[in-house]
């Protein structure tokens, strides 16, 4: 109950920042953010019909996962869950110019809400080479792990400084420290959650940590439908959680799309 009623407020804070940037995408923002998924903005989406099962593309093959959750505990309601996936998420959309312009668009991570002050874990083994290193964004705090293979995973929105310093070496499940509220996090009534990337080394470019992390995806969402932004021009592409882009950044923008629906 109280993450919902967090989200409420997160839906206000969020929309009155993007209209002291532009009133009219403000407005827009917030519309959406008060109907989620069953937003329809004329001459911008329009209904679209089922698919069959048939009709979508088989998925490719993927990476091995050889990484973990970052929670020790089950997911649910009062614990943690996907709020939102990664990549051509809704959400990436309407703000791809205004908070994900360097991603490319989309969403180069995965929101885990869960309450402030919950013990955010390491994926896998390895050495931190980041904390509080806001270059990387995800503030107010954030901690960076470099694996064995060169991958960097990212713990954003901490609620205080990471529990590790600097070169310490971790094991897969070590506390790195505790989840915090990104808008708000002396209080943490607004958006409370964790912000889970995984880089590669270069660091320039990011990857869909759900073909990397040993998880029932699923069943993380507590079944809530979190959509995928729909190019009507190729309706079919980026519309599950495992057929998501690479991110890089700095690159254009892959989700300008010029007609759109909603699903």
């Amino acid at each position: 109950m109280r993450l919902r009623l967090a989200r409420r407020s997160e839906n206000a804070l969020l929309a009155a920042r993007l209209s002291a940037h532009s009133p009219q995408r403000g407005e827009a923002v917030s519309v959406w953010l008060n109907r989620r998924q069953f937003l329809k903005f004329a001459g911008l989406a329009v209904p679209a019909p089922k698919l069959t099962s048939a009709a979508l593309p088989a998925p490719a093959d993927q990476p091995e996962a050889i990484y973990q959750l970052p929670f020790a505990t089950p997911p649910g309601p009062s614990t943690w869950y996907v709020e939102q996936w990664y990549g051509n998420t809704i959400f990436a959309y309407y703000l791809r110019s205004v908070i994900y312009g360097e991603g490319q668009g989309l969403h180069f991570g995965i929101d885990f809400a869960c309450p402030c002050e919950t013990e955010v874990r390491a994926i896998g083994d390895g050495v931190v080479v980041g904390a509080d290193d806001l270059s990387f964004g995800s503030g107010p705090h954030n901690a960076i792990v470099r694996h064995p293979n060169g991958d960097l995973s990212l713990y954003g929105h901490l609620h205080r400084a990471p529990a590790v310093p600097w070169g310490r070496t971790v094991a897969a499940g070590d506390l790195l420290g505790y989840s915090g509220d990104w808008l708000d996090n002396v209080g943490c009534a607004s958006s409370p959650h964790l912000h889970l990337e995984i880089r590669r080394p270069d660091r320039g470019h990011a990857v869909n940590p759900v073909h990397l992390i040993k998880a029932d995806w699923h069943s993380a969402a507590l079944g809530q439908a979190l959509g995928f932004a729909k190019d009507l021009s190729d309706p079919r592409r980026w519309q599950t959680i495992e057929d998501q882009p690479e991110t890089t950044f700095g690159g254009r923008l892959l989700n300008d799309f010029a007609r759109l629906w909603l699903r």
